[in-house]
């Protein structure tokens, strides 16, 4: 019995970056052999994401940790025809090859799916784009910020009204995104075990933000009327409203759904005298008034600590939630304890803590996590493993082709 569920899986990881290396990295999670393909000399870019100023100095590379994990590298020069002979020794004796490059680019290296499939009709083939497979925008470069966030609408619907659009976080559509490739292989794994063939895996970040953005899109695309919706939340309903302490935190409302849990949070405020304000005295009142009435909740919530009222309104049975700051995530038990993240142990990962990806199964183990490769470190063993001899590896090295 194999330890892991995709022990022997064979992945070809030809992509760059976050959302499709991230696929890559939740199938060697569950066992696969992963086989990172790096350009050479400095590799992917996902190898200096931690230096950047958009993301926290922790003085490890701790984004290529996080989604490099648990592969093996190999630095290839593709536009030699040595290189690429030797990616394509690779693909054929591989189950899935997962790319993100761009179409121009497949193109001209031979490595659409319509060639791949000749050289290994069982292959499953991913492919991330920006923008989808076909249409005018086909070969049109993005990354999550572009595509997921801002061409989806996210961007916009995410904002006070009259505010400037905020940028999203490094990753935020990446990650999801990666989700939805590995459900894609799976998918088609269980296709290709029901009938022999393999198969094209596509998505792109504009369909994964489109589909986060689903619960209004899809009022828009059934002719919802926008500017009458836009209107009425131009203003936040009360409970809709984050509401700041005393010790500048936030506190979400969100759950305060009727007015027996709306007449208790007001009780926990010492506030029920709110109700006999003829503006405030039932939901469609208040609705109609909300801003007076969110301005009247804020004055209290500002007078006592996030930790006092989040006290107060437990001993209330009144579901209000602090608004979390990531750094409450470095001690947050449901995190631990629910191994949403977890303490590498593999010595050679410098972070005290991973971050997991979201899907856990009782009956399936999980690998490592496993520190990510050094470039190229495994290019000896994989091109061993292809029938190489020693003296043909020192001359491709010689020729910088790997």
């Amino acid at each position: 019995m194999p330890q892991f569920l995709f022990d022997g899986l064979k992945v070809i990881d030809c992509a760059t970056v976050i959302a499709a290396p991230a696929a890559a990295m939740m199938l060697g999670d569950f066992g696969a052999d992963v086989i990172k393909i790096e350009q050479p000399g400095s590799g992917d870019m996902l190898r200096m994401l931690s230096d950047i100023s958009t993301t926290p100095d922790a003085g490890n590379d701790w984004f290529w940790q996080l989604d490099g994990r648990n592969k093996r590298s190999l630095a290839l020069n593709l536009k030699d025809p040595q290189g690429k002979a030797i990616l394509q020794r690779l693909i054929t004796e591989a189950d899935v090859f997962i790319t993100n490059q761009p179409h121009p680019v497949r193109e001209s290296l031979g490595l659409t799916y319509e060639e791949l499939k000749l050289l290994n009709p069982r292959l499953i083939y991913a492919s991330l784009t920006a923008y989808g497979e076909q249409g005018p925008e086909r070969n049109r470069k993005g990354f999550d910020q572009l595509a997921y966030w801002a061409r989806s609408g996210l961007m916009d619907l995410m904002r006070e009204p009259g505010t400037m659009p905020s940028q999203a976080l490094p990753g935020m559509g990446d990650h999801p995104t990666g989700v939805a490739i590995y459900a894609g292989i799976v998918t088609a794994l269980l296709q290709r075990q029901r009938t022999g063939e393999g198969g094209m895996v596509q998505t792109s970040l504009l369909a994964n933000g489109l589909w986060s953005a689903a619960g209004v899109a899809q009022g828009a695309m059934a002719g919802g009327d926008m500017p009458a919706y836009r209107e009425t939340n131009r203003v936040y309903l009360p409970t809709l409203r984050p509401y700041q302490t005393q010790d500048g935190r936030w506190l979400q409302f969100n759950m305060i759904r009727d007015e027996e849990l709306l007449s208790l949070a007001l009780a926990a405020m010492e506030a029920l005298h709110l109700l006999a304000d003829e503006r405030f005295s039932d939901f469609e009142t208040m609705r109609v008034n909300r801003e007076a009435f969110g301005a009247e909740v804020q004055a209290i919530i500002e007078t006592k600590t996030a930790a006092t009222w989040m006290g107060i309104f437990e001993s209330f049975g009144v579901p209000i939630n602090l608004v979390a700051v990531v750094e409450d995530t470095l001690n947050d038990e449901q995190i631990r304890i629910n191994k949403m993240a977890v303490e590498p142990t593999d010595k050679g990962v410098r972070s005290p803590w991973i971050i997991n990806h979201p899907i856990k199964i009782t009956s399936v183990p999980q690998v490592g996590p496993r520190r990510a490769p050094e470039l190229s470190e495994h290019a000896h063993q994989i091109l061993s493993e292809l029938g190489y001899t020693a003296d043909e590896i020192a001359l491709l090295q010689k020729k910088q082709i790997i």
